[in-house]
């Protein structure tokens, strides 16, 4: 195997992993202000994600690093070309980022709250525009024969990549309500249950609307089984949710999200960023990447430390497995 298809396999799996686990993040982080009853119930979510939420997010880090190391012209044509959107949820992310320390820094009622709206939409922004990005990446952008990005904002817009970003937001949503019952005990739970459940229709059409949309575009059989399959566990995980299994229900929610993601990528492959306006604009895995040596090199790199990397974030999560509910929120 080449080591340009290696390195966008790895960039698939980094993908892969921020999506799953900043995914149930960006859920808990809107249900903050959807589900939320009171001080105590806002501090049981915020307390779901707080050992974890920071560790997600390398995720997205070393994904980004990936691509400007091992595909430089992908990178900067992407991220000129999505400028706004990605700057955007470059500033949720940081705004999240802080509110989620700062909220508990003084014990004034309109400090937390300010604190509160800045974790929602910060979650939010990056649930939506992820989708929105990553659905123009697979139908392409106007590139012109220099690889240049030659449309507008209004050009990303689309009606698929704002449905793209409609699955994101809602799945998202399912997943952190998933996750929250998975986390909590009490009458939390049982709200984050009946979330799951409401969230769970709409997102699930909204899904399978997508992935068939998707699917008909790359018309390979490959894409048609890896999104049937990503719709299947959806829907088994609503299904888990809805009995009570939350283990269940979390794994399938989970799964359904790196299908999705898989099924994207494959959609894409072996192109990069395709253009809209002449197929041969379009950047692919040889004329983005960099040169051999430089992918050798960040290989052996990649073999050392990534399983180190999920071991730690394995233990972690392993440490912080235990459930929590109001009554260990002191008052």
């Amino acid at each position: 195997m080449e080591l340009t298809t290696v390195w966008f396999i790895l960039i698939a799996v980094l993908f892969v992993g921020y999506f799953v686990l900043e995914g149930f993040d960006f859920g808990v982080g809107m249900l903050v202000g959807l589900m939320a009853k009171d001080e105590r119930e806002r501090r049981v979510l915020i307390n779901t994600i707080g050992p974890v939420w920071d560790g997600n997010e390398v995720w997205l880090l070393v994904g980004g690093g990936a691509m400007f190391a091992a595909f430089p012209e992908w990178y900067a044509t992407l991220f000129s070309g999505f400028y706004l959107p990605l700057f955007l949820i470059l500033i949720a992310l940081i705004v999240r980022g802080v509110a989620f320390e700062y909220r508990g820094k003084r014990a004034d009622r309109a400090w937390r709250d300010r604190w509160d709206w800045a974790i929602i939409v910060g979650s939010f922004l990056p649930a939506l525009l992820w989708g929105v990005a990553f659905a123009n990446i697979v139908r392409g952008v106007p590139l012109d024969a220099s690889h240049e990005y030659v449309g507008g904002f209004f050009n990303l817009l689309n009606p698929y990549a704002l449905l793209g970003g409609l699955v994101t937001l809602t799945v998202f949503l399912v997943h952190g309500a998933v996750f929250v019952a998975l986390k909590t005990v009490g009458d939390i739970r049982e709200r984050a249950h009946a979330f799951a459940q409401r969230v769970g229709a709409v997102a699930a059409v909204l899904a399978v609307v997508f992935i068939g949309w998707t699917a008909a575009s790359a018309g390979e059989v490959a894409v048609w089984v890896i999104g049937a399959l990503a719709a299947v566990t959806l829907i088994l995980g609503l299904a888990a949710s809805r009995i009570g299994r939350d283990g269940w229900a979390f794994l399938g929610t989970a799964v359904a999200i790196a299908l999705v993601v898989v099924m994207l990528f494959s959609a894409l492959f072996p192109q990069v960023l395709p253009s809209t306006l002449d197929a041969a604009y379009g950047l692919t895995v040889d004329n983005a990447s960099s040169t051999p040596y430089t992918l050798k090199i960040m290989t052996w790199v990649a073999v050392v430390f990534t399983p180190i990397v999920l071991l730690y974030q394995g233990w972690s999560y392993w440490v912080f497995r235990k459930r929590i509910g109001v009554q260990h929120i002191p008052q």
